[in-house]
Order: C-alpha cells, then structure tokens, then sequence
C-alpha cells in the first residue's frame, strides 16, 4: 500500500508519494513529464520485492507540491537532502525517469556521495547537458520545436503545456492513444497493461492539479544550458536506456555517458522509453545491492 505525506521547506510544501517497503532503504524518484508523485505506483511492486523504500516527490509546481519561484537545479538537490533527512536516511539512492533523469543528475553533481551513494537515470530527457537545445537534432519533431519555443518564444511554450495538460486532464483516452502510437513495439507492450496504463495516466493528469506552470518551468531548465557539468562527474551513474526509444533516442543519452567519466551505460536491447516499468526488478535490484551495508 502507498503512502502520501509532505514535508515543508520553508513557505512552500513539498508533496511525496511514500511505495515498497517503509523499512528498507531509501530511493528518491524523480518523476518524468508530464508526472508527479503517483508514479510511485507504478514501481510499488518492484520495491517491495527488492526491500527498498520508495519516495516520489512532486517538484514545485507539479501536483500537490507548491510553486517556487526563480528554482534551481541545485535547489531541488537541497529539497531531496531535505526529503532524506525526513526520512532519517543518512544513506540514500536517487533515481530518475525521463524528465526526472536531469534532476537525479544534478544530485549526482551536487550532492556528497557519502549521503548519496547511488544514481540513476533512466531514458532521461537530457537536453541541456551541453548547451542549450543540444540534442534538437536528435529529437522528435514536436519536442524540438518545444525547445525552440522554450528558448525563444515562452507564450508558445507555455500555450503548448496548457493544451497538453487539457489533453490529459479532460481527454484521457485521446491523451493515452497519442501516447501509444508515438511508442515503439516494447512501450506499446507495456501500456497494454490497464494497470500500468490507468497509473500512468493518473500520475499525468495529477500532475495539472494547479495548471501547467510547474511543468512548464520544469520542462525549461531541462532545455536551457546546465549549470552543473557531467564531463566532472567521477562518481558511478547509471544510465539506463532503450534502443529503441522513440520518445528519447538512445542517441542523447549515450552521448551524455561517453562524455560523464562516471557512467555505468545499461543497454536495453530492443527496449523502449517505459523500461523504466519494463525492467524496473532489474534496475532496483541493481539499486538494492549498492544501497547494502556491506557497500559501506
């Protein structure tokens, strides 16, 4: 069973969805986008198999969890600190999905691998890591005008997020359908699943609870230029991707491991975006082990 809670940081609440075991370690998700906190849901199973307590925060704007102005990278490194703390975990593990794959990132640069000791990004949306709109060239047609207009014309952008979150909200079916034909063969299987379907889709929907601003801003600092550098990374980060991703192509992200001394690259063969769901026994396990006190 799921657990919600909050925590407050300063005038602001930072809402979480609490999944698996609430006496194992501790895993702080970092959602995709449009998501929020009950993606948790869709990895309590696999948390609980492998003995892992597992937290999925809303990011400000995004679901329960309060706007911030003027939000940094290494911000939210301080709000996941923060989260741990709550907790009492003075060893922790961060994990990222998609647009969540920055943000578990910035932790892998911001964070002391004494506290933090293990990362990983799975298929993450990582289009800031050299510049601006680095990887426009590898990205789908929609997504790289979403970069454009987030560098150049805001009021497009955000117009582009209201209607997404219209989408979502009102025409659930329209919304999943569009997301199924963009998806490869392996995605497709996955979200056969009503259970993992109707669980991605109320972690969408959730994720407009207070409109599109959250993830608008959200969705342009992962555009913007970095301000963190992965070629100075040394620490193990995991990187976990598809190769046939049709939402993130394998391309970005393999480029980002090349470039992160660090990296561990996990190719799934054949796999898609959602091997986030696909091949999450197989990513937590690999979580578990490290976050095991003989790897202290």
């Amino acid at each position: 069973m799921t657990r919600e809670g909050s925590i407050r940081v300063g005038d602001r609440t930072i809402t979480y969805l609490e999944a698996g075991d609430p006496g194992g370690p501790l895993v702080l998700h970092n959602h995709g986008g449009p998501s929020s906190r009950l993606e948790a849901e869709l990895f309590d199973p696999y948390a609980k198999a492998n003995g892992l307590r597992f937290v999925c925060a809303d990011r400000p704007g995004m679901g329960g969890s309060d706007l911030q102005p003027g939000r940094t990278f290494e911000g939210w490194t301080d709000d996941l600190l923060l989260l741990a703390d709550s907790f009492g975990a003075q060893r922790f593990a961060v994990t990222g999905w998609s647009e969540g794959g920055p943000w578990a990132l910035a932790a892998a640069a911001y964070l002391e691998p004494a506290r933090l000791v293990d990362v990983v990004c799975i298929a993450g949306g990582n289009y800031g890591t050299f510049g601006s709109n680095w990887a426009a060239k590898y990205l789908s047609s929609v997504d790289a005008l979403g970069g454009r207009l987030a560098l150049h014309f805001h009021p497009g952008f955000t117009l582009m997020y209201d209607v997404l979150g219209i989408s979502a909200t009102h025409f659930a079916d329209r919304y999943a359908k569009a997301i199924t034909q963009s998806a490869c063969t392996a995605d497709r299987e996955v979200l056969a699943d009503e259970k993992v379907l109707d669980a991605f889709l109320r972690a969408g929907r959730e994720c407009f609870r207070h409109g599109a601003d959250g993830l608008v801003a959200d969705a342009t600092m992962l555009y913007k230029a970095w301000p963190f550098d992965m070629t100075k990374v040394t620490r193990p980060v995991h990187f976990w991707q598809g190769s046939s991703d049709t939402l993130v192509p394998e391309i970005i992200n393999k480029t980002v491991a090349d470039k992160t001394p660090g990296a561990v690259w996990h190719p799934i063969s054949g796999g898609g975006h959602f091997i986030a769901v696909s091949h999450a026994d197989d990513i937590l396990a690999l979580v578990a082990n490290h976050l095991a006190p003989d790897e202290h």
